[in-house]
């Protein structure tokens, strides 16, 4: 066993996730847990579908949900990508807090629906064009999260020369 292990996982800040991961990991998971507040200070998340484009994070929904009037009055937000259910590798994850925009403006609706058709309905084009035309109605909007803090977190890295080792789905 290699001497370069660390010997409890008290601080795990040494094993961060490096950016050609984190760019893998971007480009592999198309969900994405978006989080705010509520107006009782409560933290909320969910599951979302997401895209990136100018180092940026793009989600969508109805502007009935909760979350859409929350962000408006507070849009500090955070949003977290893991590796799971991906190809890979196993825990490895990024979270990014930031700030948070509502549009509801036609321009950003016609490149995000076929962005985000795209990425989730990869294998059709055809299913791309139903999914675009599900998601425009006429209450739909979509939220820009511009990050300024990220945290990066990556196992593999830390279980590498850990007496630990690999999981049993890394080997």
């Amino acid at each position: 066993m290699a001497k370069d292990y660390a010997d409890s996982y008290e601080d795990v800040s040494m094993f961060a996730l490096d950016d050609a991961r984190e760019q893998a990991l971007l480009d592999a998971q198309t969900e994405c847990c978006f989080m705010w507040t509520t107006s009782d200070g409560d933290p909320v998340g969910v599951i979302m579908n997401f895209v990136t484009r100018d180092d940026r994070f793009w989600v969508t929904c109805t502007r009935r949900r909760k979350r859409v009037a929350a962000v408006e009055a507070r849009p500090r937000v955070a949003i977290s990508v893991s590796s799971r259910g991906t190809q890979i590798g196993v825990s490895q994850a990024v979270t990014y807090k930031g700030t948070a925009t509502v549009h509801d403006d036609d321009a950003t609706k016609a490149w995000f629906y076929g962005a985000l058709a795209a990425r989730v309905r990869p294998e059709s084009a055809e299913r791309q064009a139903a999914f675009v035309h599900h998601l425009d109605s006429p209450g739909r909007v979509v939220i820009e999260i511009a990050p300024d803090t990220r945290i990066g977190f990556d196992a593999e890295n830390m279980f590498r020369n850990s007496p630990a080792g690999p999981s049993r789905t890394e080997v």
